[in-house]
């Protein structure tokens, strides 16, 4: 099974942040496929929500797709309720070092400072798990990054905010059909003007 992981922290308060990059992602193809993603899995360690979860098929082959309960900086116990194959997964977060609207996907690599992917990386054991990152940042960057990604976005930044959002679920499409270096050809372009 496919497993597409949108990192975010749950709760209305940071729905429309930078930070829930992943959120959004993962709600766009959901409703694509009419999938609703309220299914909950606790962690096998406390029993405690760690994520809710919608399943779908997409050309014969069976897709997750999850969002943790857990702020951010915990988004690993999500995998430990998954307990998902890294081959099969697919990691969706935002990235303040990429410019607003951009695409990144990696194979593999370290957590580049985000504290709920390196989360998750150290939950799986290893950094050789694809990631599609999606450019949250602005230039200069604020000092204080924490507040930047926790506040929601500037109304003149939110057609392309949009834009972003689709275009990665249409990418997220593509990493489930046709697999990682499909997408990887596809999406690692700069965002055009």
């Amino acid at each position: 099974m496919n497993v597409v992981l949108g990192l975010g922290n749950p709760g209305m308060t940071y729905h429309r942040t930078r930070h829930n990059a992943g959120f959004n992602v993962i709600e766009q193809v959901a409703r694509r496929h009419a999938v609703q993603v309220r299914n909950i899995l606790l962690d096998p360690g406390d029993d405690r929500p760690a994520c809710v979860y919608g399943d779908f098929q997409a050309g014969g082959a069976a897709v997750r797709l999850a969002m943790p309960l857990t702020m951010m900086n915990e988004s690993g116990r999500a995998l430990h309720a998954l307990r998902a194959d890294a081959k099969a997964l697919l990691i969706v977060c935002d990235d303040v070092n990429l410019p607003l609207g951009t695409l990144r996907f990696r194979p593999s690599g370290g957590p580049g400072g985000h504290h709920g992917l390196a989360s998750c990386l150290d939950v799986l054991g290893t950094d050789d798990v694809a990631r599609l990152r999606l450019g949250v940042g602005i230039d200069p960057l604020p000092k204080d990054l924490r507040e930047f990604v926790l506040s929601p976005y500037r109304p003149e930044e939110r057609p392309v905010v949009e834009a972003m959002y689709a275009q990665a679920a249409d990418a997220c499409e593509v990493w489930i059909q046709e697999g990682l270096n499909a997408a990887m050809n596809r999406y690692n372009t700069a965002r055009e003007a």
